[in-house]
């Protein structure tokens, strides 16, 4: 990282805080209307749908599996970084084995005390938990080719473009002292380890460039435009072009509503769940309105509030999120610590790394890096 000053440092820090906890309460206010219809929500929440978190997995404020596979990017990140230091830096192999863990989860009951491999995000046992998982995410991380890395010549799930692959990519953008090409390639490298289309993951690598935009202080409107030039270069890019052009269409095109949100599409494949993320980020009066906007629509309610939730968050920073949705959300005390974390290894990771000292101790342990 470079010498940042400590106002610079701070702000990078609520960014990241934002970027996640703005991304976990977009999430979980879409938890419990994600299969249902605008319809349905309306006759069942009112005129206005939702307006704030309602019934989900339980209890109020739950999260899905969107926040736990962006928890465990953060974590495999984190992982990559420290085993640069080894010599070995090979950021698609970390977050392989971060989802891998992440799967886990998916089908045990509680952490495995005897894996060594875990890391604290590992042993959180609230995270053990389906919360209608992507069935791609689920094959490409599991049976007989689950230890198989995909690559962008051999990926998982060729014809997948679910959006499992862009409601987690938000923290490949938080590496904010990045080239944004370098960013939108990583986010791509990782996406095809569960999602081959292009489609899929050329949609994960545009919100990762979006989000980084923001993180290094620019605009979302910013963001997007890069993220359309950067698109133009690569081969099957017409569909995810056509959907951020269509947020931005839907945004000169009057006062912001539902109706405007359900002509994008319902956000069950990458693409519209982008173009909806963006397009109500971009019209966003403040973050509240943002997110209910997000998430009020017949479709995939919960990815789409996750990502308006990042690209509101990481522009706005952590203080602006609204507080009693802040104090209602499932695992926030998880979601800050990562967030804290990740920021401590992007800008002292050197003085965290040293194997014969205390700290190299515990933060090996938070983060074991084996093999």
């Amino acid at each position: 990282m470079p010498l940042w000053s400590r106002a610079q440092q701070q702000d990078f820090r609520s960014r990241v805080r934002g970027c996640l906890l703005g991304g976990a309460i977009g999430d979980a206010l879409g938890a419990g209307i994600e299969f249902d219809s605008l319809e349905k929500i309306r006759a069942a929440h009112g005129p206005q749908g939702v307006t704030g978190y309602v019934p989900a997995y339980g209890r109020l404020g739950a999260v899905t599996d969107d926040t736990q596979m962006v928890l465990f990017t953060v974590d495999g990140l984190i992982r990559a970084h420290i085993r640069r230091d080894t010599g070995s830096w090979h950021p698609p192999t970390d977050l392989h084995l971060a989802y891998l863990r992440w799967s886990a989860t998916q089908r045990d009951w509680g952490p495995d005390e005897r894996r060594a491999d875990l890391g604290w995000l590992g042993r959180e046992e609230w995270l053990y938990a389906q919360r209608a998982p992507g069935q791609a995410c689920l094959s490409g991380l599991s049976g007989p080719d689950a230890e198989r890395l995909g690559t962008l010549d051999a990926p998982k799930n060729p014809h997948s473009k679910g959006c499992g692959t862009v409601m987690r990519a938000a923290p490949f953008g938080l590496l904010a002292t990045w080239e944004p090409g370098l960013v939108f390639q990583l986010a791509v490298e990782c996406s095809v380890l569960t999602h081959g289309h292009p489609t899929g993951y050329l949609s994960a690598g545009a919100l990762a460039v979006i989000v980084q935009t923001a993180a290094r202080g620019g605009t979302l409107e910013e963001g997007v435009h890069l993220a359309l030039a950067l698109l133009s270069e690569r081969p099957g890019h017409e569909e995810t072009t056509a959907a951020l052009r269509g947020a931005l269409d839907a945004v000169r095109a009057g006062e912001p509503s539902a109706e405007r949100v359900e002509a994008l599409g319902e956000g069950w494949v990458a693409e519209e769940a982008l173009a909806i993320g963006v397009y109500c980020a971009l019209v966003a009066h403040d973050i509240r309105s943002g997110l209910l906007l997000a998430v009020n629509h017949s479709g995939d309610s919960d990815s789409t509030g996750a990502i308006c939730g990042n690209l509101l968050g990481v522009l706005h920073g952590d203080t602006a999120l609204p507080p009693g949705l802040v104090a209602g959300l499932e695992g926030r005390g998880a979601v800050l610590e990562l967030a804290d974390d990740f920021v401590l290894e992007l800008m002292h990771g050197p003085e965290l790394h040293g194997p014969d000292t205390v700290e190299g101790a515990a933060w090996s342990a938070r983060y074991p890096v084996l093999g």
